[in-house]
């Protein structure tokens, strides 16, 4: 079996203290990753190597008995022993089918999220530690999944805020959903997800907003852009016409020679904005000219003389 050198593999004297180990630990965890480096063999070799490290100097009992077999190894060498002829009978552990070696995460990288089942150990430390190389993890709590859910709304719930009701393990879920929202705003509610193991906490249901198309607006942002028939008249000669709004119907005064497709801004007429009370975009009416079908011969008679008027003055 082959002595490996925990600080060495750290880069910390044996002396180092607790502070010293954990920052060496962090600094070559993130380097060597297996998510920093995909599909480095290399790479996550190395990172088992500083996790076992890691896993013995960061444990005062663990350290001491390394630590004792340390001392005792240097010697041999010292003395000119050769590898192959140390005893290592007093150093391995005799516990009855293997003592369990028990991984403490925290400021440890989660090694069986990364190589699941598999023991991340090398022989070495499970002579030392466990025996013939038992390994399990204490069973930590897992926290539920996060779930996901599409609701569709009109644009007038989106404008003034909408209530629905979800059925979800025989319970009625009752949720708001605020003014102002849009497509792919999202509606946490807390706690509804998939539920935990071991005591974890339940996962997050997550409402995912849709807002269906409006015949009579287009919504961008939180501005609302809509059409304004006007007829003739009103476009030629000035005057009011009513525009719908998500709030009601207002007033908006068209001056004279308006023409077709000339926008106007109706400030604050436009969607509420997400979660900033009093606060509005604006609606920008698009004006589209009405032209009469049917005149009268009177009007038919005017409309010449207009012509005739617009000739003689060019």
């Amino acid at each position: 079996m082959e002595y490996k050198d925990y600080y060495q593999i750290l880069g910390v004297s044996r002396d180092a203290d607790e502070q010293e180990i954990k920052r060496a630990y962090r600094r070559l965890a993130r380097q060597y990753h297996p998510d920093v480096n995909p599909g480095d063999k290399a790479a996550e070799e190395r990172f088992k190597e500083i996790n076992e490290a890691y896993e013995v100097l960061s444990d005062p009992d663990k350290r001491r008995k390394y630590d004792q077999l340390g001392a005792a190894w240097r010697d041999w060498e010292r003395m000119g022993g050769r590898p192959g002829d140390f005893d290592w009978g007093p150093w391995v552990s005799t516990a009855p089918g293997g003592q369990r070696v028990y991984v403490r995460y925290g400021t440890a990288e989660d090694l069986e999220d990364l190589f699941g089942n598999e023991s991340p150990f090398s022989d070495f430390f499970t002579q030392l530690f466990g025996g013939l190389g038992g390994f399990a993890h204490q069973a930590r709590p897992r926290r539920g999944q996060d779930l996901e859910q599409e609701v569709e709304i009109s644009l007038e719930e989106a404008y003034h805020g909408a209530t629905r009701l979800l059925q979800k393990d025989g319970r009625r879920l009752q949720v708001r959903v605020p003014p102002g929202a849009a497509t792919g705003t999202r509606i946490r509610m807390a706690g509804e997800g998939s539920p935990g193991t071991d005591g974890g906490e339940p996962g997050d249901l997550y409402l995912r907003v849709r807002v269906a198309p409006h015949p009579r607006f287009e919504r961008r942002g939180d501005d609302l852009y809509t059409t304004v028939p006007v007829d003739l008249y009103t476009a030629v000669l000035g005057g009011k016409v009513q525009v719908d709004t998500l709030a009601g119907p207002v007033t908006l005064t068209i001056p004279p020679h308006t023409q077709n497709g000339q926008i106007f801004r109706l400030r604050g007429k436009g969607m509420p904005k997400l979660r900033r009370k009093g606060e509005y975009g604006d609606l920008y009416a698009r004006v589209e000219v009405q032209l009469p079908t049917r005149l009268t011969a009177r009007q038919r008679e005017l409309f010449e003389e207009l012509r005739r008027l617009s000739e003689e003055g060019r």
